[in-house]
């Protein structure tokens, strides 16, 4: 297909490539299944100690964080909370303990979008990060410790 574009106050026919178009036309939405896939994946990818140690934690994906996960983390804007760690950080469990619920990372999709549009940062790479973060949370690592977690994991 060929198109007309303006540029330099002259006109100069451009050709979209076909494939590309049809690409960009099929692409739709990630879906809450893509964003789990991809925080597994991330979690594949980490040195075993600590891929592990994740077994039992839940991941869930929401569109938003709910008022009760914003107010817990001191936020009233829906927008600025991409991931959450709800549980018991390891550094504090008991051997002794049992029947407690997992520990939950949750993933907040349209936060992560905005982001992904806002900066241009792929979101393989953002779910990447908010999963390594939080994952932090789980170990109770420092940043300093969560930044060399996400070095590790990375392709």
């Amino acid at each position: 297909m060929t198109q007309i574009a303006k540029s330099s106050e002259k006109l100069v026919q451009t050709r979209t490539d076909h494939h590309v178009r049809t690409r960009m036309l099929r692409a739709s939405p990630p879906t809450p299944t893509t964003f789990e896939q991809l925080s597994r994946e991330t979690i594949a990818r980490m040195p075993a100690p600590f891929r592990n140690q994740l077994d039992s934690v839940v991941i869930k994906v929401e569109e938003f964080a709910s008022s009760e996960q914003l107010a817990a983390v001191g936020l009233s804007d829906k927008w600025q909370l991409s991931g959450l760690y709800e549980g018991r950080p390891l550094t504090e469990q008991s051997v002794w303990e049992s029947g407690s619920m997992p520990a939950v990372i949750s993933l907040f999709m349209q936060p992560l979008l905005a982001e992904m549009r806002d900066t241009g940062v792929p979101l393989e790479e953002l779910i990447q990060h908010v999963v390594v973060h939080e994952a932090g949370h789980h170990f109770g690592f420092s940043d300093e410790e969560m930044h060399a977690l996400e070095e590790s994991v990375r392709d």
